[in-house]
């Protein structure tokens, strides 16, 4: 199987505070096809009233799986987040310590760890399903856990010629045996480098 991860930083190592061409970010990341979405529900709350408020198309059958890292089942907004028209199903994924789930609940579950999600077992599990490429889409906690169990092969950072300035750097690369794989630069100076990550 292989892990991509994909995040918009500035110059200064920051992962906000800055705009970022979406419909690019997601046009890149688009080249892997991956077959599974791996999100935190952090991302997935700081959305939910757009994901309410969007045009319900369906599931896009031929789309990825959303997988949602939610260990504290605050994540509620799944019939809405299946029914965006990117995706093909959803799936909650959850720890033996995760709040009860409404019995009448249709959501597809996967649970690993005790009060956490066991994240290398989500992706031993899913390997064993048959997924080859599992897309990482976050520049948080859900990243940087994943970094830190090494479980991502490759990262993609789309950096933008601005200085934030201030705000938390999204992680320190000097801890990481990173390989350059690749650099395309675009009209607006924006670099798009990919890198594998060697353990």
């Amino acid at each position: 199987m292989h892990v991509v991860a994909q995040l918009a930083v500035s110059l200064d190592g920051v992962a906000s505070g800055f705009d970022v061409d979406l419909a690019r970010f997601y046009a890149l990341a688009s080249l892997w096809q991956e077959e599974v979405t791996l999100i935190g529900a952090d991302t997935i709350l700081a959305q939910e009233s757009d994901v309410l408020a969007a045009p319900r198309r369906g599931p896009r059958p031929e789309g990825p799986l959303l997988a949602v890292v939610d260990s504290r089942a605050r994540v509620h907004s799944w019939t809405s987040l299946r029914d965006l028209g990117y995706w093909s199903d959803v799936l909650a994924l959850y720890a033996d310590q995760t709040p009860a789930r409404p019995p009448d609940s249709t959501t597809r579950e996967l649970v690993t760890g005790y009060d956490q999600v066991d994240l290398a077992e989500v992706l031993d599990v899913l390997d064993r399903r048959g997924v080859h490429t599992v897309r990482v889409d976050s520049s948080g906690a859900l990243l940087r856990a994943c970094l830190e169990l090494e479980l991502i092969d490759e990262l993609a950072l789309l950096v933008h010629p601005v200085l934030v300035g201030s705000g938390e750097r999204w992680y320190d690369t000097r801890r990481l045996n990173l390989h350059h794989v690749g650099t395309e630069v675009f009209k607006d100076g924006v670099l798009w480098m990919r890198y594998c990550v060697a353990i």
